[in-house]
């Protein structure tokens, strides 16, 4: 028999992470000032799509409307079974994140110049997870030098 000030804890196994899509040039054009991970609303047939990697994320943003997170102009692509319960390719859908961080979201977004990016798109165990990016755009001077230092680095790694 069991003491009952005795508690059980549950490890948590780590998450498989796999990646659907990354926007590489979200990275190039805009200085990322930090990360947030959302989850997103999905239909059946978006998720078969995303199954299949059939995502664009290029052009994708989030922005707050009427105090809810949505990800715009984001591209998933046809299921090629989904007959007439298809989804639309490039309709908002809901992000779903904390009221807190939602509340900072927000005051942060007023800053001019600051924008939500969409980086990633991956699957998270069983769940559709996205990557935004708190981003600030950056003058074409801040991208030469961006391209430089990779290059340094690159050369680097070579001598090595």
């Amino acid at each position: 028999m069991s003491s009952p000030n005795r508690t059980i804890e549950r490890v948590k196994k780590p998450q498989a992470i796999k990646p659907i899509a990354d926007n590489r040039r979200a990275r190039h054009e805009y200085l990322i000032l930090e990360d947030i991970e959302a989850g997103i609303m999905l239909t059946g047939t978006e998720v078969k799509a995303l199954r299949e990697g059939k995502a664009v994320l290029t052009d994708g943003y989030g922005k707050v409307e009427s105090g809810e997170l949505w990800l715009e102009n984001v591209h998933i692509g046809h299921f090629k079974q989904g007959n007439i319960f298809n989804h639309e390719e490039k309709r908002k859908r809901k992000l779903l994140v904390h009221h807190r961080e939602l509340a900072k979201l927000t005051v942060k977004l007023k800053d001019t110049g600051v924008t939500l990016v969409a980086l990633k798109l991956y699957f998270k165990g069983n769940k559709v997870k996205v990557l935004l990016g708190l981003a600030k755009g950056k003058h074409a001077y801040d991208k030469r030098a961006t391209i430089k230092e990779r290059d340094v680095k690159r050369e680097m790694r070579r001598e090595e």
